[in-house]
C-alpha cells in the first residue's frame, strides 16, 4: 500500500511565504540595477562535459537523438551575451543526475546572473550584497580567503606546489582507500579534500569567499594573469555550506574547446559517459562573447540557511521522492 501522506509538501507554508518574499527581494534587486531577467530552455542539445555533474536526458518524439536537462542555464545565457543583450539574469529550476542529500535535491533552483565589465571582486561584493538581504542580515561579516590559503590553513599544505603523493597521503587520511588514492588524479584528490575538509570550516560566522582555484580547475574561467597557475574563480560559503560559484568568464572559443576536450578525456578514463560539446556555445563564443563575470546561486540553499533548517526539504515544496 503506498503512504498517502505523500501527497503533502515538506515545506511549511511559513516557509513558502518566506520563499515568496526571497524571490521578491531577488527580483527588486536586479530591477533597482538594471539587470534584465531572461528566460531560456531547460532542456538543451547537448549537456555541460564537467566530470562532477551528471546529466539528466529527454526523449522528445520525433528526434532521434535526447536533449537533456540543464545542469546550468550558463550555455544558453552566454548565447544571450553575444547577441548583445547586456546585464542578465535568470531564476529557474535546474536538474543534476544522481544528486540527493540533506542539501541536494535532483531538481533545485538557481540564480544566475551576467555583469559585463565586472572584476571577480566587483561581483564577488554584489554576490555578499544579494546574500546580505536574503539572509535578512546585512552586518555579517565578508571575507576574501584564496583557495591556496584556505587549503593550507585547514589541510596543512599547499594545493599549488604538493605532489601527487603528498595528495594521496591526505586523502587517505580522511578515509580514501589507498588504492582508489592510487588512481584518483590529482583534482578528484583535492576536490575530496577541500569538500571533506576545507569547505565545512569555512564561513562560521562569515560570508566567505574561497577564490583562485587552480588552474586545472578553471571550468569556464579565465586564468589570473599576474599568477596563471590560478583561475579567476569563486566559491561562496556560509556555514560551511556552499551557496555559489562565480567566474570571470572565458572569452576564447579556442581555450574553451581544448577544456572540453580535456574534460571529455578525464570523463572517458573514470568511465563516465562523453557526449558532443555545444555547437551553438562555440559559435557565440567565436562572434564574441563581452568581458563579463557570473555567477550561479544555489537559490534553496541560502534559504535554507535564512530559515535556520539543514534539510533542503524544509524549503521545497515537494523534492523528488513526492514530485
Amino acid at each position: 500500500m503506498s503512504d498517502t501522506r505523500l501527497w503533502r509538501p515538506t515545506a511549511s507554508n511559513a516557509a513558502l511565504r518566506q520563499r515568496a518574499q526571497a524571490l521578491r527581494t531577488t527580483r527588486e534587486f536586479f530591477e533597482s540595477r538594471g539587470v534584465l531577467e531572461v528566460e531560456t530552455p531547460a532542456m538543451v542539445n547537448a549537456p555541460v562535459s564537467d566530470v562532477n555533474l551528471g546529466s539528466v536526458s529527454v526523449q522528445v518524439p520525433g528526434r532521434d537523438t535526447p536533449l537533456f536537462l540543464h545542469t546550468s542555464p550558463e550555455y544558453a545565457m552566454k548565447r544571450l551575451l553575444a547577441a548583445g543583450s547586456g546585464d542578465i539574469y535568470q531564476i529557474c529550476h535546474v536538474y543534476r543526475g544522481a544528486e540527493r542529500g540533506r542539501q541536494h535535491n535532483p531538481e533545485f533552483t538557481m540564480l544566475e546572473w551576467y555583469r559585463l565589465g565586472f572584476t571577480l571582486e566587483d561581483l564577488m561584493r554584489e554576490v555578499a550584497e544579494l546574500t546580505h538581504e536574503l539572509l535578512g542580515d546585512s552586518r555579517l561579516p565578508v571575507e576574501f580567503v584564496s583557495y591556496r590559503d584556505a587549503v593550507r590553513r585547514h589541510a596543512g599544505f599547499d594545493p599549488l606546489d604538493a605532489d601527487i603523493a603528498q595528495l594521496q597521503r591526505a586523502a587517505q587520511d580522511l578515509g580514501l582507500a589507498a588504492d582508489q588514492s592510487r588512481l584518483s588524479g590529482r583534482d578528484e584528490l583535492l576536490d575530496l579534500i577541500v569538500g571533506a575538509k576545507v569547505g565545512p570550516a569555512l564561513g562560521a560566522a562569515t560570508l566567505t569567499f574561497l577564490h583562485r582555484y587552480p588552474a586545472s580547475q578553471a571550468a569556464l574561467a579565465r586564468l589570473d594573469s599576474d599568477d596563471p597557475r590560478v583561475a579567476l574563480r569563486f566559491e561562496l560559503y556560509h556555514r560551511g555550506v556552499e551557496l555559489a560559484n562565480g567566474y570571470h568568464e572565458l572569452a576564447s572559443g579556442a581555450e574553451q574547446r581544448m577544456r572540453f576536450a580535456a574534460d571529455q578525456n578525464v570523463r572517458a578514463s573514470r568511465g563516465l559517459p562523453t557526449f558532443a560539446v555545444d555547437p551553438h556555445l562555440l559559435s557565440a563564443l567565436d562572434a564574441g562573447l563581452p568581458d563579463c563575470a557570473g555567477v550561479a546561486l544555489g537559490f534553496d540553499r541560502v534559504l535554507m540557511l535564512a530559515m535556520g533548517t539543514s534539510n533542503i526539504d524544509d524549503v521545497l515544496a515537494f523534492p523528488v521522492e513526492r514530485a
